[in-house]
């Protein structure tokens, strides 16, 4: 695991000199070693930093020039079959004469073999891939098919001072003296809807996300970017519908168990000490289950409690190490610990991100490189397996929704609107006493406003978009701005062949897992120098969970089922059987309470309007509103708060 940077620039002189400043801004994603290589005379240079994980020597060094000296490569990620890709070119006697047993030399090897592209298709792994083509004169990016391994680039300057700038973050883009830290108004829109700002958009004017899948290539001159996909997830999901498995639900569940055994037992080979995240939920704890069932020593876990006892998922993450006998650690946080990393939040995140579930990734992040340097985790299993109860809501909710015309659904959102959440508060405040006490609602105005938008969707995709969007009407909250169209915003041309249970889990896979989970994950655990592997998105398993039939995912009203079914052949159901939590914290008591001064000074309406960014007079309501227990505005604040800090710590 590594970070990558570099850039085509044939106007500077000191190439050297730039490559170890931008590499040096990511040194945390490489601190055992770091590199250079530029060449003059074609303006192109790669910068590296180092996290040895496989083939600690000197011959994993990087950049690394193929064999034949014509491609030069900056590497970040895991190839995992990378031994029998060597095996094979070694059958083909197409193998160079090895140097060391790096899957970089793997890579090299096969592009000059088989191509580029091919070798890509062959790989099964993340990565993000810098090449410079010295015969063609051509740089190829490479983004890994799930989006686990970030990469930004873009064309910076104008005329004969343009620059083409990539790198795994973008620290080392700022770096680069070419480089215009322009806000894009109409990205941050992106980030106050969703709380993440999705591919291919970054929050920098000019400068864009490599999509997941994809393949760049690019040249002074050829400076129009060329990019192709050669792995789409959507493509992947309407094959899969469409050839569905043809096997019994016992055979689905013997085929899937052996295929995450077998992706599991490829990423558990390193040459440093390996781990993995425990929450105790149901893919997590499937995977340290096959670690441990494929382990001869105890696997080193990691979890994060707290002290809320409805936030707290470290009792049932115990429960399981102990059964399967690993070595558990655990960190019970407290709201100061959590005070003291919010304001380093922003030099993790290279650009503003508000999921509030950063706070405990990065925790458990820290926790694990105390012991470890590589640690698995379970992500990705409610995307493909259908794991998430707002799937099976949502497609309920617009079942009954339509069969209303929306005329008159919008009557009633109107209606519902015209009274103001406390209005609604004090007046349906005697009848909650009359209830009794599991049907009693806290903050019921703001579920009816919420209600409102909810029925006033004209399509499930839009009704979907509503319920997992924060900030409405941006427009009017971010001064001077347009939001841009989005794959959740406009996706029915490209998904049409999916009911809409296997719509929302085809975006979900394309947006929220790779823009948010995968980002969080990465910066957490690479600000920490810890390499993150996740098992489930492995290719093959992504390929086979779309190929199982909805029911054999969503049975007797069970999710996962058949994940669950894998998971009950090493531990009883009685571990797992509990309603899902989720990975969160409780950041509306927190913005009450310990960090209030910390949030105020942040929100400050004199600074507010100086800076230019957002309507201080609907953020300061929100603020107002929340601290005084009248509404609960912790997302919204959320977002608003990470800009605001990303911001202060950028200029």
């Amino acid at each position: 695991m590594c970070g990558i940077a570099g850039f085509l620039d044939l106007n500077t002189g000191e190439l050297d000199q730039i490559l170890h400043k931008m590499g040096k801004a990511i040194a945390h994603r490489g601190p055992d070693d770091s590199g250079v290589w530029a060449d003059r005379e074609s303006g192109v240079g790669l910068s590296h930093r180092r996290l040895s994980v496989v083939d600690l020597s000197p011959a994993g060094h990087q950049p690394m020039l193929s064999s034949s000296n014509r491609f030069v490569i900056a590497f970040n990620g895991e190839i995992y079959n990378h031994l029998q890709l060597r095996s094979e070119l070694v059958d083909s006697n197409l193998a160079p004469a090895w140097r060391g047993y790096s899957d970089t030399e793997t890579l090299l090897a096969g592009f000059e073999a088989w191509g580029i592209e091919d070798t890509i298709k062959k790989s099964v792994g993340m990565f993000a891939v810098a090449l410079w083509d010295r015969q063609l004169r051509m740089l190829t990016l490479v983004r890994d098919r799930m989006g686990e391994k970030p990469l930004y680039y873009g064309w910076q300057g104008s005329g004969t001072g343009r620059v083409f700038l990539f790198a795994s973050e973008l620290k080392a883009i700022r770096v680069h003296p070419a480089f215009s830290a322009e806000i894009d108004r109409n990205v941050l829109c992106l980030l106050l809807r969703y709380s993440y700002v999705p591919a291919p958009w970054s929050i920098y004017r000019g400068i864009s996300k490599l999509e997941p899948g994809c393949l760049l290539t690019v040249s002074f001159d050829r400076p129009e970017l060329k990019i192709s996909k050669y792995w789409d997830t959507f493509g992947v999901a309407c094959r899969g519908v469409h050839h569905p498995f043809s096997g019994t639900a016992d055979e689905a569940v013997d085929v899937l168990d052996r295929l995450a055994k077998d992706a599991i037992r490829q990423q558990m080979v390193a040459d440093v000490p390996l781990g993995a995240f425990l929450s105790g939920g149901i893919d997590s704890t499937t995977v340290v289950a096959m670690m441990q069932a494929q382990s001869t020593q105890p696997i080193k876990t990691f979890t994060i409690g707290f002290g809320e006892g409805s936030y707290d998922e470290a009792v049932h993450a115990k429960a399981v190490a102990e059964y399967l006998g690993t070595e558990h650690r655990e960190l019970y946080v407290t709201p100061q610990q959590a005070m003291d990393l919010i304001p380093l939040l922003p030099t993790l995140y290279c650009e503003p991100f508000s999921d509030v579930s950063q706070i405990p990734t990065c925790l458990v992040s820290r926790l694990a490189r105390q012991h470890v340097t590589v640690s698995l985790s379970g992500d990705g299993g409610d995307e493909l397996f259908c794991g998430y109860n707002r799937y099976v809501l949502t497609s309920r909710l617009w079942r009954r929704l339509s069969r209303l015309p929306l005329w008159l659904r919008r009557i009633a959102a109107h209606g519902l609107t015209s009274f103001s959440p406390m209005q609604w508060n004090a007046l349906l405040a005697p009848a909650q006493n009359f209830l009794p006490g599991p049907l009693q609602q806290t903050n019921i105005g703001d579920k009816l406003h919420k209600g409102a938008g909810v029925l006033a969707s004209n399509s499930v995709d839009s009704l979907y978009t509503s319920l997992v969007s924060h900030w409405d009407d941006l427009e009017s909250v971010v001064i001077a701005a347009k939001e841009p169209p989005s794959l959740l915003s406009d996706n029915s041309h490209l998904l049409s062949d999916l009911d809409e249970i296997q719509r929302m889990m085809a975006l979900d896979t394309v947006t929220y897992l790779a823009d948010d989970i995968l980002t969080k994950v990465d910066r957490a655990a690479m600000g920490v120098s810890l390499e993150s592997r996740v098992p489930f998105l492995d290719h093959r398993i992504v390929e086979f969970a779309w190929s199982l039939p909805l029911e054999y995912k969503l049975r007797g009203g069970v999710s996962k089922w058949a994940l669950r079914q894998v998971l009950y052949k090493y531990v009883p159901k009685e571990l797992i059987q509990r309603p899902k939590m989720g990975f969160s914290v409780p950041i509306d008591a927190w913005l009450r309470g310990p960090l209030r001064d910390w949030a105020e000074s942040l929100l400050n309406e004199s600074r507010l309007r100086s800076e230019g960014y957002f309507n201080p007079l609907l953020i300061r309501q929100k603020w107002a509103e929340h601290l005084s227990g009248k509404r609960n505005w912790q997302y919204h604040l959320w977002d608003v708060l990470m800009f605001q800090a990303w911001f202060e710590e950028s200029n």
